[in-house]
């Protein structure tokens, strides 16, 4: 006997609620469908009584988001990723593979795209959507020859004048034996390195999960824009846990110290713009999603192409160079 799969089975505790009368509309709309009546919320009385509730219940979700919740949001089994936005945003994708120097990381994407007729280069990490495919991305955690491969394809992309476009979703980079004596803190210093140098507009978004030098291995950027529920930060909560508590249990509290979410990250001059996503989150409404980022990525590439060479890689070092910097008590 083969079981049914749970429709809540991917449900967030503090969301389920409002998942539960989703599929009660969707039932109530399919019942009309089949009775061939219009399916119209306004004039069924049923179906206007449960949006409404569900729309209270959403937008009283909405009100007491803590930090924590939106971390969980980012990591949301069915928040959208590179796979996703490839089919919902960008068109004449060609994948590049490999760095030339080992293999071919498939948690690192890398390949030639257009968006609204813009032609790029797009590199991102990988998480896949289905259990294989994840195994096989390492759940978007990338090996030193992904960071490779993403620098080179880069560099291909300055040779050819061609804008560049990182998507960020990645909990770290992978710190496995292998991956450390294939040098992985190095390919991923001497990303930060060339990419600042890069003589072509870079442009990189956080669509979910930002963490560490992973994260920062194909961030280094002129715009970096991050999705409302998204995070971006030195260590992950659990990690920063385990070091200050020596308990990962305690992520939620270490995510509140941390001040992850994104609009602090706006307000400390890290991210250059915070992106709205669909009450909810991203995953309630991927096309949305996808409009809101190709307009946000196309009207970024608009101005940085716009400036002269000298002016975009001063743009560039003074942004690095800006952050970090506080005032502090005169001294007696």
């Amino acid at each position: 006997m083969v079981r049914a799969k749970d429709p809540l089975r991917n449900a967030l505790p503090f969301e389920r609620s409002v998942r539960e009368l989703d599929l009660k509309i969707a039932a109530r709309e399919a019942e009309l469908r089949e009775r061939e009546e219009e399916v119209d919320p306004a004039g069924d009385e049923a179906l206007s009584a449960m949006a409404s509730e569900r729309d209270g219940r959403l937008a009283e979700m909405l009100a007491g988001l803590t930090t924590w919740q939106r971390i969980q949001l980012s990591r949301h089994t069915e928040r959208p990723g590179l796979v996703e936005y490839l089919d919902l945003l960008f068109t004449e994708v060609v994948e590049l593979h490999g760095d030339r120097l080992f293999g071919d990381d498939r948690a690192m994407f890398t390949g030639f795209a257009a968006l609204d007729g813009r032609r790029l280069m797009l590199v991102g990490h990988r998480k896949g959507v289905t259990t294989e495919e994840r195994i096989a991305c390492n759940w978007g955690c990338a090996h030193p020859e992904g960071y490779r491969k993403a620098l080179a394809k880069m560099k291909l992309a300055e040779r050819l004048g061609l804008p560049i476009v990182t998507l960020i979703n990645t909990p770290g980079a992978y710190p496995g034996i292998g991956a450390e004596e294939r040098g992985q803190a190095a390919a991923i210093a001497w990303n930060l390195l060339e990419m600042s140098l890069l003589r072509v507009p870079v442009v990189s978004v956080v669509i979910g999960e930002g963490g560490s030098g992973g994260a920062l291995g194909i961030g280094v950027c002129d715009r970096l824009l991050i999705l409302e529920n998204a995070y971006y930060s030195v260590i992950s909560p659990e990690g920063c846990a385990s070091i200050l508590w020596k308990d990962s249990s305690r992520a939620e509290q270490a995510a509140e110290a941390l001040r992850l979410d994104s609009g602090t990250l706006v307000e400390l001059g890290i991210a250059d713009e915070r992106l709205p996503e669909p009450p909810g989150g991203a995953h309630r409404d991927r096309a949305a999603t996808a409009r809101t980022l190709g307009e946000a990525i196309g009207r970024h590439l608009d101005e940085l192409t716009a400036l002269s060479l000298d002016d975009l890689l001063t743009r560039r070092t003074e942004k690095y160079r800006s952050m970090g910097q506080f005032v502090g008590a005169p001294s007696n």
